[in-house]
C-alpha cells in the first residue's frame, strides 16, 4: 500500500477505532494518565505509517514506555540510573509472580508496563490486518461488541461511541475493499478513481447515520438474556430493577426485570395446614417500586402479645400454633409469621440474660436480638389466629369515617406518586363499575388478572425506563410478569379508588414434607427461596387487613362463612388452597395455568396474538423491516459468505465423484463474481478465459478432470484429493 493521503486517512480512521477501546477505561477503572497511552498509540501508528525500520520502531517505543513509567511512578529524573535499577528489579519480581500465577499481587509499575505491551501488540495486529490482509471487519465487530456491552452493564454511555465507531469502521472497510478490488483487477488506484469510490461511500455512511439518529426509536421492553449470567449471587434484595436471585430481600425501590430460581431451603414449619408467611409490609409506591415510611421501634419480649395489627373483635377467629425451624443458611434476624400472630414462644437460642424482639411499626417487621446483638433465630413457636369472615360483614364497607386519625391513615395507605398515569385509575373504575363496596371492588380487580390476557413469566419481564411507571407498563404494555407486577398493580389500582391498601412480602406455604413425629395432626412443610412471594392486603374498618392474591396461578383463599353459623359461603374454601412454588428476590415463582395445561386454548392464543400485535405493531413493523433489510444485505453480499459455505461443504468429502458437484458450484461462484460464461462457450474455452484472468493454469487442469469424469464416468483413485487444492484456490479467488 502506497503512503499517500488515502493511506494516511486509512491509518487515521483506524487510530480513531482503537481509541474507542481506551475511552471507557478512565471512567470505569482506577487507571490514570490515559492521555499517555493515547499518545503512545498515536506514536505507534505514525511509526507504522512512515514504515520506519523495525529496529528503530522498537527502540522508540521502548524509550517512550520507559519515559512514561518514570513520569507516572517515579520521582527521580529519567536519566537517573536509580529508578531504572528499581524498575528492572520490580519486573524480575513480578515475572516470578507470573510464574506462580499470583496475578493479584502485580505492582502498579508492572501493570503499566503490561498495558503498554498490550497496546503495542494491538497496533502490530492492526498493521498486519491493514497492510497484509486488507481486512478489518473482525476488529470493527469486536469494537462494537465491546462498547455495547459496556453501555449495557456499566455506567459508560456509548451513544456517541457507537456513532463514531460505525462511521470510522465502515470508512475503513470501504477503503480496504477498494484496495482489494483494484489490486485484483490490476486497476490503478489514482486519486480520481479513489474519489469516485469514496464520495458515494461517504454519502452512504452519512445518510445511514443521519437516518439512524433522527428516526423514531422504540424504547426497550424486554431485558437482555445476557444479564442472567451476570446476576449477583447475593440474596439481600439489592434492588435496581435488574436480574436478581430469588429469595426474600429488603430493597424493593426498583422492581422489574428477570430473576434466577434458587431452591435453597429457608425454613421448615409444623402446622395443621399451609399458611402464607409474612416478613414485612410496605406503604409508599414511587412509580418504580416500594419504600416504607418512617417507623417507630416497639420492643417486646417472649410470651408478650405481639403489637402488630390484629383482627377486630367483630371477626371470629380460630386459635392455631406453628413451630418454625430456620435453615442454617438463613441470614436475617427477622422472623416470619402468619397473619393474626399473637405470641412468640419457645425461641432458640435463648440467652440467660434474656432476649428481646423489636417491631418496626410501619412495615411490621420483627427482629430478634440477644444482648443487643442481632441473632438469627434457630427455632420458635408462634401462637396465631385464623379469621372466619362473614360474607355480609365483608361487603358492608363502602367508605371510612373521616376522623382526624382516619384521614392520616387514609393518606398513608392511599398514597400515590403525583405523576401516576391517569389511565390506571380509569382502568380501575372500569373494572369495578357497578360494585358498591370495597370488598367487591377488591375481588373484581383480583379477578381481572385471571380473566384477561396477563401472563405469568419470570424471564421476559420488562424493566421500566426512566419515564415509565412500573404498574402502568405492566397493565397496558407488557401484561407479563410475576408476583411483584400483579400485587403492585392491584394495590395501586385500589389506591386510585381511595381504598387503603398495603403491599406485603413474605413466603407462600411451601411443599408438604411429612407428618409431624410429635403431633400427627400437624404436617411438616419445607419453604425455599423459590417460595418468596408478594401479595396485597386491603383494610376494611370492621374486619382489619384482609389478604388478596392477584398473581395468576396462585391461591390464598380466606375462610368466609354465611350468616347462618356453620355454613360456608359459596365459592369459598375452608382451608387455603395448595400454593404453587414462587421465585424472586422477595417474590415468587409458581406453576401457572399455562404450565399445567401444557398448551393454550387456540382461541386464547389467537386473542393474545391479536392483542400483542395491536399494542406493539410499530415494533413488529420495525423488526420486519430490519429482517427484510438483513436478508437483502446478506443476499446482496452473498459473494462474501457463500464461498465459505461451499468450502466447508466439500472439505471433508473423500469420493472422487465429488468433483462433479464441486465443479458446478465453482461455475456458479465464478458467475456470481462476474466472470460469466458466454452462450455456446465450451468449458475448455471458458477455462482458458479464467486462467488468463487469474494468470494460472488451475481452471484448465480442473476442467480436464471434470470432463474425464463426465465422459468416462470414472476417475483414477485420488483424483479429487489432487484436484481439491485447485478447486479451493479458485473458490478463494472469488471471495470479495
Amino acid at each position: 500500500m502506497k503512503r499517500n493521503f488515502a493511506s494516511l486517512l486509512l491509518f487515521t480512521f483506524t487510530f480513531l477505532l482503537v481509541w474507542e477501546w481506551l475511552r471507557p477505561i478512565e471512567q470505569l477503572t482506577e487507571t490514570d494518565h490515559i492521555e499517555t497511552f493515547i499518545v503512545f498509540l498515536l506514536v505507534s501508528f505514525v511509526l507504522s505509517f512512515v514504515n520506519l525500520k523495525q529496529i528503530w520502531q522498537v527502540i522508540i517505543k521502548l524509550l517512550f514506555i520507559l519515559f512514561a513509567i518514570n513520569r507516572i511512578h517515579y520521582d527521580d529524573g529519567f536519566l537517573h540510573p536509580s529508578w531504572l535499577k528499581a524498575f528492572f528489579t520490580d519486573v524480575v519480581a513480578n515475572v516470578e509472580l507470573v510464574v506462580a500465577q499470583n496475578w493479584n499481587d502485580f505492582s502498579y509499575e508492572f501493570r503499566t508496563f503490561l498495558f503498554f505491551i498490550l497496546l503495542w501488540l494491538m497496533v502490530y495486529l492492526i498493521h498486519y490486518w491493514l497492510l497484509n490482509q486488507q481486512r478489518l471487519f473482525v476488529f470493527f465487530f469486536m469494537t462494537l461488541v465491546y462498547i455495547t456491552v459496556l453501555d449495557t452493564f456499566t455506567p459508560y454511555d456509548a451513544s456517541a461511541a457507537i456513532i463514531r465507531t460505525v462511521i470510522t469502521g465502515f470508512s475503513v472497510m470501504g477503503m480496504l475493499t477498494f484496495y482489494r478490488i483494484t489490486q485484483r483487477a490490476n486497476v490503478s488506484n489514482e486519486p480520481t478513481i479513489l474519489g469516485m469510490w469514496m464520495v458515494p461511500l461517504a454519502g452512504m455512511i452519512a445518510i445511514s447515520v443521519l437516518i439512524g439518529i433522527i428516526a423514531p426509536k422504540a424504547a426497550p421492553i424486554w431485558p437482555d438474556p445476557v444479564p442472567f449470567f451476570t446476576a449477583e449471587n447475593s440474596k439481600d434484595g439489592a434492588g435496581g430493577g435488574g436480574p436478581q436471585r430469588v429469595g426474600y430481600g429488603t430493597n424493593d425501590s426498583e422492581l422489574g426485570g428477570p430473576f434466577i430460581g434458587d431452591n435453597s431451603p429457608v425454613f421448615r414449619y409444623e402446622a395443621t395446614g399451609k399458611n402464607y408467611w409474612k416478613m414485612e409490609n410496605k406503604d409508599t409506591y414511587t412509580g418504580k417500586g416500594w419504600l416504607v415510611s418512617e417507623s417507630t421501634i416497639i420492643p417486646f419480649s417472649q410470651n408478650d402479645l405481639v403489637p402488630v395489627s390484629s383482627f377486630p373483635k367483630t371477626v371470629e377467629t380460630i386459635k392455631e400454633s406453628a413451630r418454625v425451624m430456620t435453615h442454617i443458611n438463613y441470614k436475617y434476624n427477622y422472623i416470619m409469621y402468619p397473619a393474626g400472630i399473637k405470641k412468640v414462644v419457645e425461641i432458640l437460642p435463648l440467652d440467660s440474660n434474656g432476649s428481646i424482639f423489636e417491631l418496626e411499626s410501619t412495615n411490621e417487621r420483627i427482629g430478634f436480638y440477644t444482648n443487643n446483638r442481632r441473632v438469627v433465630p434457630q427455632s420458635f413457636t408462634i401462637d396465631y389466629e385464623t379469621p372466619k369472615y362473614k360474607a355480609t360483614d365483608l361487603t358492608k364497607t363502602t367508605s371510612m369515617n373521616r376522623t382526624s386519625t382516619n384521614l392520616v391513615f387514609l393518606e398513608d395507605y392511599t398514597q400515590l406518586p403525583e405523576e401516576l398515569p391517569p389511565r390506571i385509575k380509569q382502568l380501575a373504575e372500569e373494572i369495578t363499575a357497578g360494585k358498591t363496596n370495597w370488598f367487591d371492588k377488591a375481588k373484581a380487580i383480583e379477578s381481572y388478572f385471571g380473566d384477561t390476557g396477563f401472563i405469568y413469566d419470570q424471564k421476559n419481564v420488562a424493566v421500566p425506563d426512566t419515564n415509565d411507571d412500573y404498574v402502568d407498563q405492566f397493565l397496558f404494555d407488557t401484561k407479563r410478569g410475576y408476583c411483584d407486577n400483579f400485587s403492585s398493580s392491584m394495590a395501586v389500582m385500589l389506591r386510585t379508588l381511595g381504598i387503603p391498601t398495603r403491599w406485603v412480602k413474605g413466603f407462600t406455604g411451601g411443599d408438604f414434607s411429612t407428618i409431624s413425629d410429635e403431633d400427627s395432626s400437624k404436617q411438616l412443610y419445607e419453604v425455599t427461596n423459590n417460595n418468596a412471594h408478594s401479595w396485597v392486603e386491603v383494610f376494611l374498618p370492621d374486619q382489619g387487613w384482609v389478604p388478596f392474591e392477584p398473581t395468576k396461578g396462585f391461591s390464598n383463599e380466606i375462610l368466609i362463612t354465611d350468616d347462618v353459623e356453620g355454613t360456608q359461603a359459596p365459592g369459598q374454601q375452608t382451608t387455603p388452597a395448595p400454593v404453587q412454588k414462587p421465585q424472586k428476590e422477595g417474590q415468587d415463582n409458581a406453576k401457572t395455568p399455562e404450565d399445567s395445561k401444557k398448551s393454550l386454548d387456540v382461541l386464547t392464543l389467537l386473542t393474545n396474538t391479536k392483542l400483542s400485535l395491536k399494542n406493539n405493531w410499530k415494533q413488529v413493523v420495525l423488526y420486519l423491516i430490519l429482517l427484510v433489510g438483513s436478508v437483502a444485505i446478506l443476499y446482496r453480499n452473498r459473494g462474501m459468505w457463500v464461498p465459505y459455505g461451499v468450502l466447508l461443504l466439500f472439505r471433508f468429502k473423500k469420493k472422487d465423484e465429488s468433483i462433479a458437484s464441486a465443479y458446478m458450484h465453482l461455475l456458479k461462484q465464478l458467475d456470481r463474481y462476474g466472470l460469466k460464461r458466454k452462450d455456446n462457450q465450451t468449458l475448455g474455452n471458458y477455462a482458458r478465459y479464467i486462467d488468463t484472468f487469474y494468470s494460472t493454469r488451475e481452471m484448465t487442469r480442473l476442467t480436464a478432470f471434470y470432463e474425464q469424469y463426465m465422459y468416462q464416468q470414472n476417475l483414477p483413485q485420488g483424483t479429487w484429493k489432487e484436484s481439491y487444492p485447485l478447486w479451493e484456490n479458485l473458490i478463494k479467488k472469488t471471495i470479495t
